[in-house]
């Protein structure tokens, strides 16, 4: 009976987690500077995915949120990875499928401190593999959305199954990710830690 209706209890269960870390995100000390860096490094993540809408499974906001979490912090990233999928499905949809893509991106954003341990002489190329793995973990988070919703029944053969057959469209979003990471990372990055400096940011 569980089983049957995990898919309704996983969104319940997202949407008091996130509403838990928005109340909590509140209380923190935190400057109207921060909060509208987040609003905006949000939209333009969530924007730059509007036009790849029509291509299979490209999405530059899976880049954008890691490189603001690791010039802003994994916290910064965690929010507009939360953020992103609320702008973007405004445009392109909303459903069931956003808290997912909340959850998953939000991970992303905040796995972006382990991008720090990067050699400075390696960071291109590093930078570049870590956003194509990215392209596998987020979508893997999102056949289990997949998985859960709308395959039945829910066995192990019915898992690998899900997972095998999206591989066409996880692997179109990791190279997606490293050609992006790979043509624009050392200057977005440069850009957004200007931005940084010369607004006083602290990395959260």
């Amino acid at each position: 009976m569980i089983l049957d209706n995990i898919a309704l209890i996983s969104i319940v269960f997202l949407i008091a987690f996130f509403i838990a870390v928005f109340a909590l995100y509140e209380k923190k000390a935190i400057s109207t500077k921060q909060i509208a860096l987040i609003a905006t490094l949000s939209a333009i993540s969530g924007i730059m995915r509007i036009p790849f809408a029509g291509l299979p499974n490209i999405q530059p906001s899976t880049f954008f949120i890691l490189v603001s979490g690791y010039v802003f912090g994994p916290a910064t990233g965690f929010m507009v990875g939360l953020l992103s999928p609320l702008v973007t499905n405004m445009f392109i949809g909303q459903g069931p499928w956003t808290v997912w893509q909340m959850l998953a991106w939000g991970l992303c954003g905040l796995s972006s401190s382990f991008a720090h341990y990067i050699p400075k002489r390696f960071f291109k190329i590093g930078f570049s593999l870590y956003a194509f793995l990215w392209g596998f973990l987020f979508d893997y988070i999102m056949n289990l959305w997949h998985w859960l919703f709308f395959i039945k029944p829910l066995t192990l053969a019915s898992f690998v199954l899900t997972y095998a057959s999206s591989f066409y469209f996880d692997i179109m979003h990791a190279i997606g990710n490293f050609a992006f990471s790979w043509f624009l990372v050392k200057d977005i990055v440069k850009i957004l830690s200007r931005f940084k400096d010369r607004l006083y940011f602290k990395r959260i």
